[in-house]
């Protein structure tokens, strides 16, 4: 079965050189020998990395390398999953594991079970890894211990917020692997001062490249700005686009409650794009979500996420891939949560902090929620659109430098 393609150095020709499960490194035209080929295994498991995977895999094609895809299953509701590889252009992943939801431990540990038999038998030069959640750790840790070199992507992020299972997993998956590959500048000082900036590079932020494709596709399509699936949003009216999901928004009933009063009074139509954990805790708690000025709707593809943040007055969330995106895409955020791993989102007040913790947190939201966009525009920290590229050439010029 075809795997990957390379080209060769004698005759040019790109060439299917991946049969089966053993790579052939001979041109067929020319019978010239070639081994500048990397082998890339991606573990992904949640939305927020195949949004990040999209860039990366186009980027691995380019470059003429092989790239196995491991899905663990962390997420594996169709519309925070499959809709994603279809949507972006996603090759099919190699291989699943399915371990679907559970315990942060018990989860963690179903991954690194089989994991282990997938890194054996496919050996790659790299195991590449993205953000911050079990699948990101486990694929780190199961790398590490079979003396596989693991690179991090997104790595050196600190919200400082110890209490986030996110934050364990960044720590944690930066100092097991080999290869940090920061986006941002006040990512490299954060791992700069943890001792890492020996493994360190500095290649930008591959969810620029998957935010500013999707926008430009938007744009020059004329999609509209909500999905219908938004169901009762009225697009030619004001909206903003709201997500809730962290456990310390939603595994508090009383704090759950007050964000959801709270949106249901705002001014404006909420499109509330519920992930599957707000819709549960929301139900056990007997806590009724369509109300007020709030529509309900199923997480959308990525495009459809984007066109919604392009067409709202603001975005109001506890995401950080959101936060970043409502950054990238110009409008104003609101985020609830006591910090962010994204500071560079708070300059100029383009996302301002709300934790759901103090009496007068329902008015300062409808204060905040709509508010105008500063004077400054948004800034550029995040990079030029072309992380990924220069993520896999990071991965080159590493293998390169340990083979020689």
């Amino acid at each position: 079965m075809l795997r990957w393609k390379a080209s060769c150095r004698t005759c040019r020709l790109r060439v299917a050189v991946h049969i089966g499960n053993e790579p052939e490194n001979r041109c067929r035209r020319s019978a010239a020998v070639y081994d500048h080929h990397v082998r890339i295994l991606s573990v992904v498991g949640a939305r927020p990395q195949f949004v990040k995977l999209a860039p990366v895999a186009e980027a691995v094609v380019a470059a003429g390398h092989e790239h196995v895809i491991v899905h663990t299953g962390q997420h594996y509701d169709p519309a925070l999953s499959d809709v994603f590889f279809s949507g972006l252009g996603i090759p099919r992943p190699d291989v699943r594991l399915e371990v679907g939801s559970g315990g942060h431990g018990a989860q963690t540990g179903a991954m690194l079970e089989r994991l282990d038999a997938v890194l054996e038998r496919y050996r790659p030069d790299w195991v590449l890894v993205y953000g911050d959640t079990n699948s990101t750790l486990a694929g780190a840790l199961s790398a590490v211990k079979l003396g596989i070199p693991a690179a991090h992507l997104e790595a050196g992020l600190r919200s400082f917020n110890r209490r986030m299972p996110e934050e364990h997993n960044r720590v944690l998956t930066d100092h097991a692997c080999d290869l940090l590959l920061a986006p941002t500048q006040e990512a490299v000082r954060h791992l700069a001062d943890e001792g890492l900036a020996g493994r360190t590079v500095l290649v930008g932020d591959v969810m620029v490249d998957a935010c500013l494709r999707a926008r430009d596709l938007v744009e020059q399509a004329r999609t509209a700005v909500l999905a219908t699936s938004a169901e009762g949003v009225d697009p030619g009216l004001p909206f903003v686009v709201a997500t809730v999901h962290r456990p310390q928004n939603t595994d508090d009933p009383a704090r759950l409650a007050a964000i959801v009063d709270a949106l249901a009074a705002l001014p404006v139509q909420v499109a509330l794009l519920a992930h599957p954990r707000l819709t549960a805790r929301a139900e056990a708690s007997g806590i009724d979500l369509r109300r007020g000025a709030i529509r309900v709707s199923t997480p959308l593809p990525y495009a459809q996420t984007v066109a919604a943040v392009l067409g709202s007055a603001g975005v109001v969330t506890d995401s950080g891939g959101l936060q970043k995106e409502a950054y990238l895409l110009g409008r104003v955020c609101t985020t609830l949560r006591t910090e962010t791993e994204w500071p560079e989102t708070l300059e100029d007040g383009w996302n301002v902090l709300l934790p759901f913790t103090e009496p007068g947190s329902a008015a300062a939201l409808a204060a905040l929620a709509t508010r105008p966009a500063p004077d400054n525009p948004p800034g550029r920290p995040y990079g030029d659109g072309k992380a990924a590229v220069r993520a896999i050439e990071a991965l080159e010029r590493a293998r390169t430098a340990a083979a020689g």
